[in-house]
């Protein structure tokens, strides 16, 4: 998990901790509130991930392999 990810999660469940000893109606916008935090963290993250990924695809090299025929005798299946 990334550091941005970490601190969002910690203060959504600080909030709704804290709004759970209170006993109050924050409840009501706490565990919500949480929630969108923690979904909206999840889907910076993933978009992250996303590009990282894109990233790595992009470094393979797109040259064509050569066979020998030894090769070719080897990979055709009898």
């Amino acid at each position: 998990m990334s550091g941005l990810t970490i601190a969002v999660t910690a203060f959504a469940v600080a909030l709704v901790v804290m709004a759970g000893a209170f006993m109050g109606g924050a409840v009501v916008v706490a565990v919500p509130l949480a929630i969108v935090l923690v979904a909206l963290t999840a889907f910076i993250d993933l978009q992250r991930k996303r590009k990282s990924a894109e990233s790595i695809h992009s470094h393979q090299r797109d040259e064509d392999v050569e066979f020998s025929e030894r090769d070719k005798r080897t990979l055709v299946s009898e």
